[in-house]
């Protein structure tokens, strides 16, 4: 077990009681409480509480919470919100432009609100993280793979079909999405792989399942998923090349929140009128090579996604002035209806459609109206808050970095350790904890990737592809 220095856990919470303390003045307070996640960040990643683990270099562990999950979420909770703070300001970009909207006298005191909420919830998930670690992890088992390349390839090619039929049959319709996103993780670190074992065959099969995998997500009208298929590809080509990697990966990712915006805002509205996903994948790409006012277009629209869509502090301001004030703390509620999501309906016929569920809470506080066919599922941190303010956000995010940090390494102890039990399983199953989603969504995720697990191992024993470690 790492040496804890437990006294040392208050320099996480520094952030949000200084933020705390100049709340009268709320341009301090945002920025400390912004700059405050930054602090976290270096206190976690150097080591000054626990040590990092250190059974494999840097690069070869990057999947385990401390690092990806921890940057992931915290990053898209916490940082994002700089954005639209400079526009409230009146700012686009670099330039001046004064509010084009109309923003009450008292959106600075709500922003820093919000944002001290951000830094308290990401202090309470980086303790829970830190506070779950326990490496390294006693090895029960083994893989047994002569080419990890081929059974990387073998579980991709496996999941992929399985996780569609899987998605056709309501029973097992649960079981579909952790397939797919297996498929996905596998496939790519399988490319990954080919490359380094130098195998023509694997690598040519690993890259068309990589490509189909990025058609795939370029038609789901999400900019995450093409994100995460790059970011991921990059994380899993770091141990074979190290530090080469990164000046492509860093502007390959610049370029895709630049350009994606504008992207996914054509294919949805093409969608809109009835278009199916690829015909309007298609004329998204069109619109964009055939644009002769491309740049100024992909200026307005990135600056609307990040200021709008990329962070969601403007919902969450929403929530902070309805809640309590107009509506009461929904106090366990939320938690005894993210259990009941878990039920399967085949056993459960009269079961509550978990979309309209979510989006009741929505509604109830106007953060969009009932005749609107978006969806705005509250974020894990809202959920928190709407349940029992800060004390609830504290209580929840602890807990939720706590039980990631605990999945990972019970992957890790089911098989053989980090590559196969975190990079492969965890980050395959568990990816909704990467960016996380309302109580009912993670609640049943996280139970039916747990199960999802249990039978891979199952399977992989009875394969002979886990054996007992003597």
């Amino acid at each position: 077990m790492k040496s804890t220095k437990h006294v040392y856990y208050i320099l996480l919470y520094i952030p949000y009681l200084l933020s705390v303390a100049v709340r009268s003045l709320p341009h301090s307070s945002y920025l400390i409480a912004w700059f405050g996640s930054f602090f976290i960040f270096w206190v976690c990643f150097k080591g000054i509480i626990k040590k990092l683990p250190n059974d494999l270099p840097l690069f070869e562990q990057l999947l385990r919470p401390v690092f990806f999950l921890h940057v992931i979420f915290a990053g898209y909770m916490a940082c994002t919100s700089i954005f639209y703070y400079v526009n409230a300001l009146g700012y686009e970009y670099f330039s001046y432009v004064g509010n084009r909207d109309f923003l009450s006298g008292d959106i600075y005191k709500s922003i820093a609100l919000c944002q001290r909420y951000y830094v308290l919830g990401h202090a309470a998930l980086a303790h829970g993280i830190i506070a779950g670690m326990n490496d390294p992890q006693e090895k029960k088992y083994r893989v047994y793979a002569p080419s990890m390349s081929n059974l990387l390839l073998g579980i991709s090619v496996a999941c992929l079909p399985l996780g569609y039929v899987f998605s056709k049959i309501g029973s097992l319709n649960q079981f579909s999405v952790q397939l797919s996103g297996l498929s996905f993780v596998a496939g790519s670190i399988a490319l990954a792989f080919a490359i380094r074992e130098n195998k023509s065959v694997n690598l040519w099969a690993s890259a068309g399942l990589f490509v189909l995998n990025m058609m795939s997500a370029l038609s789901s009208g999400f900019k995450e998923p093409i994100i995460i298929c790059v970011l991921l590809l990059g994380v899993f080509l770091l141990p074979v090349y190290g530090k080469k990697v990164l000046p492509v990966l860093i502007p390959v990712l610049v370029l895709l929140f630049f350009v994606l915006p504008t992207f996914i805002g054509n294919f949805r509205k093409i969608s809109s009128q009835g278009t199916d996903a690829i015909t309007a994948r298609n004329k998204s790409f069109d619109s964009i090579f055939n644009n002769d006012h491309l740049s100024n277009d992909l200026q307005e629209d990135n600056w609307a996604f990040l200021t709008g869509r990329l962070s969601e502090i403007s919902m969450f301001i929403t929530y902070t002035q309805s809640t309590p004030y107009y509506i009461p703390y929904y106090k366990t509620n939320l938690l005894k209806s993210a259990l009941q999501t878990i039920v399967p309906r085949v056993l459960w016929p009269g079961k509550p459609n978990v979309e309209e569920l979510v989006m009741n809470r929505v509604y109830a506080a106007r953060v969009v109206d009932r005749e609107s066919i978006v969806s705005a599922k509250p974020a894990f941190i809202v959920d928190c808050y709407l349940s029992y303010g800060g004390i609830g956000i504290w209580i929840g995010l602890f807990l939720y970095g706590y039980v990631a940090q605990n999945l990972s390494a019970l992957a890790e102890r089911m098989f053989g350790g980090y590559f196969m039990g975190t990079a492969v399983m965890f980050a395959g199953l568990f990816q909704i904890l990467w960016r996380g989603n309302s109580f009912e969504f993670v609640a049943n995720a996280v139970f039916w990737s747990l199960i999802t697990m249990l039978i891979f191992q199952k399977v992989f024993k009875a394969r002979g592809i886990l054996y007992q470690a003597s």
